[in-house]
């Protein structure tokens, strides 16, 4: 092989592999964001949770005469 030759195969070993790294890299990505997009709609369900149960907390109770009246 001509040294030509050799340098074109190893830049094409070099591109092969990089786009295999690209590849993963974005299915990597995309596992991640599916991670991320359940964890926040797990977060607004327990917020909304939270919320509902703070307001029940908080309302007064009736106001009434005490028994010794």
């Amino acid at each position: 092989m001509s040294d030509e030759t050799s340098r074109m195969t190893k830049l094409e070993e070099i591109v092969a592999h990089q786009a295999k790294t690209i590849e993963e890299l974005s299915d990597q990505l995309a596992e991640q964001w599916k991670v991320m997009e359940q964890t926040r709609a797990k977060l607004d369900r327990l917020t909304e949770r939270f919320l509902s149960l703070e307001e029940q907390s908080l309302e007064a109770p009736a106001m009434t005469r005490p028994p010794h009246y």
